[in-house]
């Protein structure tokens, strides 16, 4: 890894201990299972837990995750477990029917929420099988506001997902150690150290409401710098959702 890579790595992980900390999102002997999309986000959390896990306060052990969606346009998590056996990582890859489900069988018009619901069930499974009591996911300062964003507008609620969820069904929290953490952070940390970003070949990637709300932001922080950390600020001062001051 490059000198500016090892810099960049300091400051996710400052930015994700930051977050940790604040909503207990690790205690002492921890099996945490890194949900891997292959996307820069949870390569970079990847990254950044593995490397953590040798000096954060309350031990915890790391094992990572991938779901595979089935696309008709197959997509290789090969590199994925190069990088995964790097770190010293235990990697499982689930493969499902996901696709044929959403877009065949049920033809859903709108289908990322039913994608997501599969997606989360099939990486709580394996969390299980593995002996994990953590999963761990990548969403960011932006993908929290994003949300926010989103509720706002179609919901007219104020609010966004939890840093942490329980859920008491199956005894698995899922936490998001990278909600202070900007997405810009991690692409430049993900291009420079060459992290082997999988390309999506969803068919609705790109063309998402989610995508608008992150375009809509983007430019918004390039007129005033900071939108995103003022959002996150207004969720933890309104105690939305489980964000707290």
């Amino acid at each position: 890894m490059t000198g500016a890579a090892a810099k960049e790595l300091q400051q996710l992980m400052s930015g994700a201990r930051r977050a940790m900390q604040h909503y207990s999102m690790i205690e002492e002997g921890d099996r945490v299972a890194v949900g891997v999309s292959g996307g820069k986000d949870s390569l970079a959390l990847l990254c950044a837990l593995a490397e953590m896990r040798k000096f954060y306060p309350k031990r915890f052990s790391l094992k990572a995750v991938s779901v595979n969606v089935g696309f008709p346009d197959p997509v290789s998590f090969d590199k994925v477990r190069e990088l995964a056996g790097d770190l010293d990582v235990e990697y499982s890859v689930v493969d499902t029917e996901i696709y044929s489900i959403v877009f065949e069988e049920k033809k859903e018009k709108r289908p990322c929420s039913l994608c997501a619901t599969l997606r989360r069930g099939a990486l709580n499974s394996e969390a299980m099988r593995i002996g994990c009591n953590k999963i761990a996911l990548g969403h960011h300062m932006e993908d929290a506001a994003g949300t926010a964003l989103l509720r706002l507008l179609y919901e007219g609620t104020f609010g966004s997902f939890c840093p942490v969820t329980y859920y008491p069904d199956n005894g698995i929290s899922v936490i998001r150690p990278f909600i202070y953490t900007s997405e810009k952070l991690i692409r430049s940390f993900a291009k420079k150290a060459g992290l082997p970003v999988v390309a999506s070949t969803c068919p609705e990637n790109g063309n998402t409401e989610r995508e608008a709300a992150h375009e809509f932001l983007r430019e918004k922080e390039r007129e005033s710098k900071g939108v995103c950390k003022r959002v996150i600020g207004a969720l933890e001062k309104a105690g939305a959702d489980g964000w707290h001051i």
